[in-house]
C-alpha cells in the first residue's frame, strides 16, 4: 500500500507542477487500484481470479463433504483430516452428493493441469476442476482462506469466486541430503509446506560427497558406508534412508501432487559411492579424491546400471536427475590413465571431455531405456542427449550461453539460477552465515519474488520449452532443523507466488500483507523462519562459525571456504542484466 499511496502522491505534484488534467485518470485509476488492494484475497499464491461476492458460509461440525467422483475421497480425507488437525473441527466425508454443504466436482475442462475454480455461498462450497489435482489446489485455497480466520468451532467464510491455474508445471523445490541429512519427519514437514503452497516438485539431492543417503539392496555399503559422516563431520554414524522410508514418503507426497524426482549425481560428486566401492573410482587429484566414477571401466556402467534400476522402482515419477554438473573439477584424474587413453584413441577424442559426455551419454541411455526421462544440470546441455527424454536445469546465471544452448538444442528447461534462487545465499544484509556472490549479492524474499521476469529477456519466458522455476537449498552450511527453516521461510512463499501467479498479477505490496498472515502459522507449526518485516524479531540461525572468505580467481572453483560456498559454487564476474541488486525488505 505504500508503493500505491507514494505513486499517487507523485502523479498529483506531476499535475500540480504542469497546471494540466492529463494526469488525472491515472490518479482515479491508482486510487482505484488502492480499493481493490483492500479487497485482496488471503491466499499465496495469489489467485487468478478473485470476485467478492455477498453472503458468508459457516462452516462448523455439520459441514459435509461430497463428491461425484469416488476419486475424489483421497482430497476429501485431506480436507478432513487437516481441518481436524489446524482447526480442530471435525467434518464428515459423505460420498452421496446430494447431502453435500462442500461439493468436489470433476468436470470437462480446456484448461491447463491444477486449474480449478473455488465458489462459496452461504450455503455451499463447490470445487471444481478437470481431474484430481485441481479439486486438491482447490481444497489448499479453501484451507488458507479458512486458517485465515479467527479459530473457534466454527468458521464464517467471505462468500466469492475464485478461478485459478498455475503459470508454471514445474513448481520445485530441492534439497540436498548429501551434505548433512535430517530426516523423514523433516521432509514431511517440508512437504506439507510444498503443499500448502501449491509446490509440486521435490528434486531430492540424495548422493555426493558428503554421503549417499538411500539404500541399495545389492551394493548395501552405498547406505552402511557411504552414508557416513557429513559435510562438517567426516566420521559420523551413518544416516540414510531405507527403501521402506522412501517408499512411505514417495506415497506421503503423492497424496499432496508432488512428484519427487531423485538424483543421483555422476560422474563427478561420486567421492562417497567411490569411498564405499573404490573400485569404480577415476582416479584422485589433490582436493578432488575419488572424486568422479571410472568411465574407462566397464563394470562402472553395470554398477550404475544396477542403482538406477533399483531407483527407478522406488520413484514413479519417471524422472531421474544424473546430475552432470562440475566435472571438470577432478577430470584431470583421468589423463595419462591406460583405460582412459584407449578411449581416447578409439573414439578419435581429443580432450577429456569428450570422455565425460560419452560417459553420460551411456548412462542416459541406461535411464530412457527404463522408460524414465534424464534430468541435469546445465553442463549437460553440452551432450548429445535426445531432447524429448531431457530436462536441464539452469543454475549459473553467468553462463546464460548455456541456457541458450539447451533452447536451440530443443531441451525442456526448468529455471533455477543461483541469483536469485539458491537459498543457501544469505538473505539480508546483516547475515553472516552463507554464500554471497562475489562477496556482495545475495538473495531476498523480494529478487525471488521478482524472478523470472525482471530478470529474464521475454522470449526465453515466452519459449514452451520453459517449464518451471525451483528453488535450490544446499546445506553446507545448515545442519539444524532450525537453521534449515530459517534459510526457507518465508522465501518459499515468494517462490510459489512467482511459479503459480501470472507476472500480470504480482505485487509486491499484496503480498507482504498476505504474507503477514503466514508468519504468524509458521509459529504455530513450530517454524523459526526470517522475518524480514522485523529482521532482529529472529536472530539468524547459524550452525557453524563462518569463515572469512577470500577473493576469487574469476574461475568456476569448488572450494568448501571461497564466498560461494561449496556445491554449484560459481565466482565467475558477473554481468550487471542477470544479477539483480539486493534490497531490503521496508520494515512495516
Amino acid at each position: 500500500m505504500n508503493f500505491i499511496r507514494t505513486r499517487i502522491q507523485h502523479n498529483i505534484t506531476l499535475h500540480n507542477s504542469c497546471h494540466s488534467f492529463k494526469f488525472v485518470p491515472l490518479v482515479l485509476f491508482l486510487l482505484f487500484s488502492q480499493f481493490l488492494f483492500g479487497q485482496d484475497v488471503n491466499l499465496i499464491p495469489y489467485p487468478q481470479s478473485y470476485i467478492k461476492k455477498v453472503g458468508v458460509f459457516r462452516l462448523n461440525g455439520n459441514t459435509i463433504i461430497g463428491m461425484n467422483d469416488n476419486s475424489l475421497l483421497p482430497q476429501a480425507n485431506y480436507l478432513q483430516t487437516e481441518l481436524q488437525r489446524t482447526n480442530n473441527i471435525p467434518i464428515a466425508v459423505d460420498p452421496n452428493e446430494a447431502g453435500a454443504t462442500i461439493d468436489f466436482k470433476i468436470v470437462k475442462d480446456t484448461r491447463v493441469d491444477g486449474a480449478y475454480s473455488l465458489i462459496i455461498q452461504s450455503n455451499k462450497i463447490t470445487i471444481t476442476a478437470s481431474g484430481n489435482e485441481g479439486v486438491f489446489y482447490g481444497v489448499v485455497s479453501l484451507l488458507q482462506l479458512i486458517r485465515s480466520q479467527p479459530a473457534g468451532n466454527a468458521v464464517n467464510l467471505q462468500a466469492c469466486e475464485i478461478s485459478d491455474a498455475p503459470r508454471y508445471q514445474w513448481r520445485g523445490f530441492m534439497l540436498d541430503e548429501s551434505r548433512h541429512f535430517f530426516g523423514r519427519e523433516k521432509v514431511e514437514q517440508l512437504l506439507n509446506w510444498m503443499a500448502f503452497y501449491k509446490l509440486n516438485k521435490f528434486h531430492w539431492h540424495l548422493t555426493d560427497d558428503d554421503g549417499w543417503r538411500i539404500e541399495i539392496k545389492k551394493y548395501p555399503l552405498l547406505a552402511t558406508v557411504g552414508g557416513g559422516g557429513n559435510h562438517t563431520e567426516p566420521h559420523a554414524p551413518a544416516k540414510y534412508y531405507t527403501q521402506d522410508d522412501i517408499k512411505e514418503i514417495v506415497a506421503y507426497a503423492q497424496d499432496r501432487f508432488i512428484t519427487i524426482i531423485p538424483e543421483v549425481d555422476m560422474p563427478g560428486h561420486a567421492t562417497a559411492a567411490t569411498r564405499a566401492y573404490p573400485e569404480f573410482s577415476g582416479g584422485s587429484i589433490p582436493g578432488y579424491e575419488n572424486y568422479t566414477f571410472d568411465p574407462a571401466n566397464e563394470k562402472t556402467y553395470q554398477f550404475l546400471g544396477d542403482v538406477l534400476k533399483e531407483v527407478n522402482g522406488l520413484f514413479p515419477a519417471h524422472m531421474i536427475h544424473l546430475g552432470g554438473d562440475e566435472v571438470a573439477l577432478g577430470i584431470q584424474a583421468w589423463a595419462g590413465r591406460p583405460g582412459i587413453s584407449d578411449i581416447m584413441t578409439k573414439n578419435k577424442f581429443t580432450q577429456l571431455t569428450d570422455v565425460e559426455h560419452l560417459f553420460f551419454n551411456r548412462m542416459a541411455d541406461t535411464v530412457n531405456r527404463m522408460g524414465d526421462k534424464v534430468l541435469c544440470w546445465d553442463e549437460a546441455a553440452s551432450t548429445d542427449l535426445t531432447p524429448a527424454k531431457t530436462i536441464v536445469f539452469w543454475w549459473r546465471q553467468n553462463v546464460p550461453s548455456q541456457l541458450e544452448l539447451a533452447l536451440q538444442k530443443r531441451y525442456h528447461i526448468v529455471l533455477c539460477p543461483r541469483l536469485p534462487l539458491y537459498l543457501d545465499f544469505v538473505q539480508d544484509e546483516s547475515h553472516s552465515s552463507g554464500r554471497r556472490w562475489n562477496g556482495e549479492f545475495f538473495n531476498t524474499i523480494d529478487n525471488i519474488y521478482n524472478f523470472p521476469d525482471e530478470q529474464q529477456p521475454q522470449d526465453q519466458l515466452q519459449s514452451d520449452l520453459v517449464m518451471g522455476i525451483q528453488a535450490n537449498l544446499w546445506t553446507e552450511t545448515v545442519e539444524s532443523d532450525k537453521r534449515l527453516d530459517f534459510m526457507i521461510f518465508p522465501r518459499i512463499a515468494a517462490l510459489a507466488e512467482s511459479a503459480w501467479t501470472s507476472s500480470a498479477l504480482k505485487n509486491e505490496g499484496s503480498f507482504d500483507q498476505r504474507l503477514k498472515t503466514n508468519l504468524a502459522w509458521y509459529d504455530k507449526d513450530g517454524i523459526y523462519y526470517f522475518n524480514p518485516f522485523d529482521p532482529i524479531a529472529h536472530p539468524e540461525a547459524v550452525d557453524f562459525k563462518p569463515i572469512v572468505p577470500k577473493r576469487s580467481s574469476g574461475k568456476h572453483h569448488h572450494h568448501k571456504h571461497e564466498t560461494g560456498g561449496y556445491h554449484h559454487k560459481g565466482s565467475g564476474k558477473h554481468k550487471t542484466e542477470t544479477h539483480p541488486p539486493k534490497k531490503t525488505k521496508h520494515h512495516s
